[in-house]
């Protein structure tokens, strides 16, 4: 057993042991309408990645600790063989554990993002973010309405908004580690390592309207995952498991599901 803090994490459902890892300023909680329906076949895990949601918060924060917070918690529960699904920054996460502990995976899902690295572009939300004082935004109506002199999109406000919530009475917060955030930004985009291989079953899922995964990124996602397929989820951007669940939750269903 490890002394590191361990994830925090919601686990619904019986059956062999599916992993889900959110993206950027994201938590488990985004993912209960599809955890609830792969319940029904699988242990489904709704993890909250470090500075994230309820799990710990430290300074440091990049792939490499990310990685090893989660064989520490695969550890802590003493599972074997998970199959994994990462959304974007989760989507690194698990493609780099995949590669460095390819016996403790299954199958692997990444969904909307390459192995490639990506320039950082957050920095308009850590700006609208960090103008907000909570001594003086303090109702979520009046956070929203600041987020929003920064973010004109009502869907990404809302996203943002699940993060704020009553730290104390009368004292709103962020659930993220707004400042470990900030600070790491650059980590967010790295790519996966040169070299590195998971030859396991693995399933990338790509929004149709999203830019993240184009057709230059296909040869890098073989040379990575040589047995992957790549499938594209229509009608959905990067938010491809909100905006098009139905199709979304089938084409995980039928990868992970016993052949």
């Amino acid at each position: 057993m490890s002394s590191n803090p361990i994830l925090h994490s919601k686990t619904i459902g019986q059956g062999r042991p599916l992993l889900i890892l959110h993206g950027y300023f994201g938590s488990g909680d985004n993912w209960k309408m599809i955890a609830n329906r792969l319940a029904a076949t699988f242990q489904v895990h709704l993890i909250d990645q470090r500075n994230h949601g309820r799990s710990f918060h430290t300074d440091a924060f990049d792939y490499e600790l990310m990685v090893e917070d989660l064989r520490t918690y695969i550890e802590h529960y003493q599972l074997e063989k998970v199959n994994l699904l990462g959304h974007s920054m989760g989507g690194k996460t698990v493609m780099l554990f995949a590669v460095e502990y390819p016996t403790l995976v299954d199958k692997l899902i990444v969904a909307d993002i390459a192995p490639r690295m990506y320039p950082p572009h957050h920095q308009d939300i850590l700006d609208a973010l960090n103008f907000v004082d909570f001594s003086i935004q303090n109702s979520r109506k009046l956070v929203d309405a600041k987020l929003a002199e920064f973010i004109p999109e009502v869907g990404v406000r809302q996203f943002l908004l699940k993060n704020v919530y009553w730290k104390e009475k009368g004292q709103l917060d962020f659930r993220f580690n707004l400042q470990s955030l900030t600070e790491n930004n650059n980590e967010v985009g790295a790519a996966l390592p040169s070299f590195t291989v998971f030859n396991g079953e693995t399933l990338f899922l790509k929004g149709e309207n999203s830019g993240y995964i184009s057709v230059d990124e296909e040869p890098l996602i073989k040379a990575h995952f040589p047995n992957a397929s790549i499938t594209t989820i229509a009608n959905a951007g990067h938010w491809l498991h909100a905006e098009n669940p139905t199709d979304f939750y089938t084409e995980v269903f039928d990868f992970v599901k016993e052949k």
